[in-house]
């Protein structure tokens, strides 16, 4: 079942709590893959440093002060695609980044992708990877999915890129500061299975 509007209209730290053992699907050109997420941050708002709401409205970041319950996918260094939920309410800038998955569906396809992407840049292929470590990190995670900037702003009760309630129950996640980013990371907004093989960092 597809998470309803209302699961992303709330507090968004609460939002990252639950989105622990949810699974993101994505469909492109008719092939869905799919995986389990068991890692996440949260970025809050103008106040929060390494949110990027932090300078205040731009033509990049709109889409986190527009409704909840939609995409926000940006490169980052201009190389990868971050896939994040948007949360809270119009106006209220705020979203969850997704950093890994435990793959289900498609996991062929990943390995396909990641070896692609691997070609030319000294990466470890794809069709060599533990299937725990095709998406882990976001950057992975993306190019693995197969989500790109043309799932920016998507409804996520759509039919492309979705979130669902399959009744799968995790252990209790935990709480720890952000990687990744060089501001904010004192602030334990990281949410995440602890000893997870699929998780990017230490929980």
């Amino acid at each position: 079942m597809k998470l309803p509007r209302a699961f992303y209209n709330r507090r968004t730290l609460d939002v990252a709590r639950e989105l622990i053992g949810k699974v993101l699907v994505h469909e492109r050109q008719h092939v869905i893959t799919s995986g389990v997420i068991v890692e996440v941050e949260a970025y809050i708002g103008e106040d929060d440093p390494a949110c990027h709401a932090a300078p205040g409205p731009t033509t990049r970041n709109a889409p986190l002060y527009g409704p909840p319950g939609f995409s926000y996918v940006y490169l980052n260094y201009g190389i990868h695609s971050m896939m994040n939920v948007v949360t809270e309410g119009e106006g209220s800038p705020a979203a969850v980044l997704l950093r890994a998955l435990d793959p289900l569906d498609g996991v062929d396809i990943m390995r396909r992708r990641r070896s692609r992407a691997a070609k030319g840049r000294r990466r470890q292929s794809g069709t060599t990877l533990d299937t725990s470590a095709l998406c882990r990190g976001p950057g992975n995670l993306t190019m693995a999915m197969g989500i790109t900037l043309t799932d920016n702003r998507r409804d996520l009760r759509g039919n492309r890129l979705y979130i669902e309630d399959r009744g799968i129950r995790m252990e209790r996640p935990v709480w720890g500061p952000r990687i990744g980013i060089r501001v904010g990371t004192e602030t334990p907004w990281r949410c995440a299975l602890s000893d997870h093989p699929a998780v990017s960092g230490r929980s």
